[in-house]
């Protein structure tokens, strides 16, 4: 394995994702992720997928000690309308295949990013990040896009629109447990996306977050 990036104190390693890691990145997947529809799920067979159509947009995290996988994010390019957003994961995601990769797109699209519970408070969902960011920079793209899912929501969506949650979340007003990780890592909240997928934690809502390439915004170039 290629190692990418390291945490600081050289427990953690990014790699890219390989096909022997499959079952380990679906495990990941399913912790990660207990209440989405099983349909929407990213099972072994799509990892294997991914890896097919775009290797380097997928990272995985290992603990050097034990050589487990304990963190995972899968990314796509899409040519990306910031005028029309409104998708579907299973659509815009290939129906979790990554058959949808565009190499002549303009932005890089998050498919899936997830870190096992047992590991959660490392900064596992940072390293990902900063190689995400690093791939966009790499590649000139204008920046990384994804439907970020805001988990808080569903179980306070009788008391509020999905609007006000968010500009709580954006002000620092309350914690969502997705949303308040990127924002961050420097992302901004675009637009909500209805019927994005099917998870009540965040009442199938998606929201459209965005972090621009810096080079191309000092040029000029968006």
């Amino acid at each position: 394995m290629k190692e990418i990036l390291s945490s600081a104190d050289n427990r953690f390693v990014v790699v890219q994702s390989e096909p022997a890691m499959a079952e380990q990145l679906e495990a990941v997947q399913r912790a990660s992720f207990p209440t989405l529809a099983e349909h929407e799920l990213t099972l072994a067979h799509h990892f294997r997928s991914h890896m097919k159509y775009f290797p380097e947009g997928q990272h995985a995290v290992v603990e050097g000690e034990s050589g487990r996988v304990v963190a995972s994010s899968s990314d796509l390019i899409v040519r990306l309308d910031l005028a029309n957003i409104w998708h579907r994961f299973v659509d815009i995601s290939g129906h979790m295949t990554l058959s949808t990769h565009d190499p002549t797109g303009d932005w890089l699209y998050g498919a899936d990013i997830g870190v096992h519970p047992d590991y959660r408070g490392h900064g596992l969902s940072t390293l990902l990040y900063t190689v995400r960011q690093d791939l966009v920079r790499r590649l000139r793209l204008k920046g990384h896009t994804a439907g970020a899912m805001p988990k808080g929501y569903g179980s306070v969506q009788d008391e509020m629109p999905l609007e006000r949650y968010l500009l709580e979340v954006i002000r620092g007003e309350r914690s969502d447990p997705v949303l308040s990780v990127q924002l961050k890592r420097g992302y901004a909240i675009w637009g909500i996306i209805p019927e994005y997928l099917e998870d009540p934690s965040c009442a199938n809502y998606g929201v459209l977050i965005i972090w621009r390439n810096p080079d191309k915004v000092r040029k000029g170039w968006l």
